[in-house]
């Protein structure tokens, strides 16, 4: 991933960071990653509920003359 990132503060469980840090032992992936790919995932999950452009194959409304 080659875009900026910037630097923000995460509150997790005692459990989840050691999970986190037991995968990267496993795995040699850092954390950090891990937070990002979680992070896409529940963005693509709730794509819907963000605000966006129509689609352009979604007829729009016609307009009252």
């Amino acid at each position: 991933m080659s875009r900026k990132k910037i630097s923000t503060t995460v509150y997790i469980t005692a459990e989840q960071n050691e999970r986190l840090h037991l995968l990267h032992s496993r795995t040699k992936v850092p954390v950090a990653v891990y937070i990002r790919e979680g992070i896409d995932l529940v963005l693509s999950r709730y794509e819907h509920a963000l605000p966006g452009q129509m689609s352009l194959d979604v007829p729009a409304k016609t307009a009252k003359k």
